[in-house]
């Protein structure tokens, strides 16, 4: 399964660090070969074509744009509330 994840928390420097290198180890990197407008803020679109790019099964977010979407593309777009239970 590959999940593309954004979220905005506060995080303590020992966590940045803990997170960048987990992302690192698993991350893979793609660069978007289509343009995508279907958020309403458009800074949020990036979210969508990276998720298309990289085959996704869902994006898990905390942003109510992307949230509004519930889905794009087969892409489920999850709060990390709905992930953890995807995971139990």
């Amino acid at each position: 399964m590959r999940i593309l994840i954004s979220f905005k928390v506060p995080l303590d420097p020992e966590d940045i660090s803990w997170w960048e290198s987990l992302i690192l180890e698993r991350s893979i990197i793609v660069i978007p070969s289509q343009i995508i407008n279907i958020v309403v803020d458009p800074d949020d679109n990036k979210f969508i074509e990276a998720a298309v790019e990289g085959k996704a099964d869902c994006i898990v977010t905390q942003d109510k744009h992307l949230l509004k979407l519930k889905e794009f593309r087969k892409i489920k777009i999850i709060t990390p509330d709905e992930f953890i239970k995807l995971l139990e």
